[in-house]
């Protein structure tokens, strides 16, 4: 039996995305569980899954993705370009699989060099859910290992919300000359390593496998920059692991996710 978890606020995408997942998604004669984010409940109820042995999965924003306006309510501008992400077990997939480049428009155009290392945390929820920790407390532990390593300028940026000096601003103006990126769960690891960054990330961040994990001399110093060709593959991946919610009610999105497990 497919259950879709809606948060109570009736302007959350969760109440489009949900119904879509209900229309599209095969039942399959088993207890499966959706949810929209870490918000509300959903911590528990993932925890209570996992206890019980159900197969859960998370849906939230995508990876490639045409941008939706969060505030002060989160509005889809453009139904066929804007993705969503769903994933089994875990806020980003784990799957890497080859893939085509039909599901993709865009090619990774070489790494940059830059001078500062740019510090960009999860929010609050997921730095506890997945570091046991506040996001400030994140913050100062990360900055304090950085400057332990390297004495180049530290930046940081936070996830833009109106009441933040970061509201209305560009990430691409913090990864211009940027020589690496560090977060812990944050898709600005994506924009990054798409723009030329690299990064360092934990290691169940989707760009994990395109990253490092640990924060050192070397990593700090002289960043992981995998081919261009393995870059390819994996963006090409992550094409493939975001669904607009046409494609998730149409069934696309099942068909494509239940080859790749």
């Amino acid at each position: 039996m497919i259950h879709t978890h809606t948060l109570p606020w009736d302007k959350c995408l969760s109440h489009q995305l949900m119904p879509a997942i209900e229309k599209g998604w095969k039942d399959e004669g088993k207890d499966i569980h959706f949810f929209w984010g870490l918000a509300g409940q959903n911590i528990r109820q993932i925890k209570e899954c996992e206890e019980r042995g159900d197969e859960w999965w998370y849906v939230d924003n995508g990876y490639i993705t045409e941008q939706i306006t969060r505030y002060p309510e989160p509005i889809i501008n453009d139904y066929d370009k804007t993705y969503f992400r769903i994933c089994k077990g875990g806020i980003h997939t784990t799957s890497f699989k080859e893939h085509d480049n039909k599901r993709l428009n865009t090619e990774f155009k070489g790494w940059q060099s830059g001078d500062h290392i740019l510090v960009c945390p999860s929010s609050p929820t997921v730095s506890y859910y997945i570091n046991g920790m506040t996001q400030e407390d994140w913050i100062k532990e990360t900055t304090d290992e950085i400057k332990k390593c390297t004495d180049r300028p530290v930046r940081l940026r936070n996830k833009p919300r109106p009441s933040n000096k970061w509201w209305n601003t560009d990430i691409l103006d913090d990864l211009k000359d940027a020589h690496c990126l560090v977060t812990n769960m944050s898709l600005a690891a994506v924009d990054a390593i798409i723009n030329g960054v690299p990064c360092i990330t934990h290691k169940r961040n989707v760009a994990a496998e395109v990253s490092s994990q640990d924060i050192s001399y070397k990593t700090l110093n002289y960043p992981f920059k995998p081919d261009s060709d393995k870059i390819n593959r994996w963006m090409r991946m992550l094409s493939y692991n975001q669904f607009t919610i046409r494609e998730i009610e149409d069934g696309i999105a099942f068909k494509v996710l239940q080859e790749q497990i």
